[in-house]
């Protein structure tokens, strides 16, 4: 469902000029697609959509044409230190715990990380689990991601 929403709202914002977050709730619900202000927040997040101009002085969401940098280390280094709480490991997974509704972000930033020892994350609302290899590597994310968030 999601990926399917996030496909729809970069199709919109590609065909219309949406300004507002209400206007692409808007443009979703006449696709028949059910969202809340809340959820319409996080997907533009998480699609790291950005206001550009259009004509007349107004702006426009976009896609940014940056994707390949968006998580630079000073991105990644604000995004955790204002949204991860904690993190430890048992063997080879790391579990990082986040303030509420953040865990789908630092998750996708962790995917997009070039720390090659993370295979893959699992992310719900406020938890993570990612998975690391070898398993001795696993105490290093957590190193790493403690003095992100200090």
């Amino acid at each position: 469902m999601k990926s399917r929403r996030h496909d729809l709202i970069k199709k919109i914002i590609g065909e219309e000029i949406i300004e507002t977050q209400e206007a692409l709730a808007e443009a979703l619900r006449a696709r028949h697609m059910r969202v809340t202000q809340a959820t319409i927040s996080r997907d533009i997040k998480e699609l790291f959509l950005i206001k550009v101009p259009a004509e007349g002085g107004r702006y426009r969401y976009a896609v940014s044409p940056h994707e390949n940098v968006r998580f630079s280390e000073g991105r990644m280094k604000r995004l955790f230190k204002d949204n991860v709480i904690f993190s430890d490991f048992s063997e080879n997974i790391v579990v990082v715990k986040t303030i509420p509704g953040a865990a789908s972000t630092v998750g996708a930033a962790l995917d997009a990380s070039d720390w090659t020892e993370i295979i893959g994350t699992v992310a719900g609302d406020d938890s993570i689990f990612v998975l690391v290899k070898p398993r001795e590597a696993a105490e290093t994310i957590v190193e790493r991601i403690r003095e992100m968030i200090r």
